[in-house]
């Protein structure tokens, strides 16, 4: 079966975004022009557009559309500022982020996929859009300080060096899970942290279902 994905695009736009309070037009017009169908595995481009978390391997999901806009939104990305994507998967997020900014760092521990999102990134004219390798929960100090700082799924903490990256005034947004939490969707609170003078304030904002982003799971906590 066919699948007009331009009219897909158009569907998720007004259904579930703009139905669930976003309302920001950049966000909107980023979430209609960019083709999420070419950052899934082949088998699931028929589905790319479902109001659902969808794996792409390695333990990585394109985040549920409507969670990922309205995190946009919260953050309200500037076009001359810079954005690191955290655990950026398959470039969706941080396509998305290109539209909204000045430059985006997709940082990715699993090496194959970022040479693959390098090339998507350049069929899909993200030019100022570019993926390393590194190990998540420590950032990449290179390309500091950072603006806006996005988490690509749950975690159960932010590590310290995702702070120290945060610019002054900047705003870094995630999926924080509860320690206790025990499954990989628990319920999470959409959290947006922000710095001024040096000191991190933090705010709920929404609850949301997230696959957790490996790396940042719970630690085990030990009881006697």
């Amino acid at each position: 079966m066919m699948v007009n994905f331009q009219q897909a695009r158009v569907n998720m736009v007004n259904s579930q975004l703009r139905t669930n309070k976003v309302t920001h037009a950049g966000v909107l017009d980023a979430f209609e022009t960019v083709a999420r169908e070419e950052f899934v595995p082949e088998a699931s481009k028929s589905v790319a557009y479902v109001d659902e978390d969808l794996a792409v391997g390695h333990g990585r999901y394109l985040m549920e559309p409507m969670v990922l806009a309205r995190m946009l939104q919260i953050i309200e990305p500037q076009a001359h500022e810079t954005a690191l994507v955290v655990g950026a998967a398959t470039g969706y997020a941080a396509t998305v982020l290109s539209k909204l900014v000045n430059a985006v760092i997709a940082l990715e521990s699993e090496e194959s996929l970022v040479a693959g999102m390098n090339e998507t990134f350049s069929q899909q004219g993200a030019e100022n859009a570019v993926a390393v390798a590194g190990a998540l929960n420590e950032g990449y100090a290179k390309q500091a300080a950072y603006d806006l700082i996005v988490l690509g799924g749950a975690v159960a903490e932010i590590s310290a060096p995702l702070f120290d990256q945060l610019a002054e005034k900047g705003r870094l947004i995630a999926v924080v899970q509860d320690n206790k939490a025990r499954n990989k969707q628990d319920l999470g609170h959409v959290t947006v942290f922000e710095k001024h003078v040096g000191q991190v304030s933090s705010r709920i904002v929404f609850d949301a279902n997230t696959p957790l982003l490996p790396g940042f799971e719970p630690k085990a906590v030990f009881s006697f």
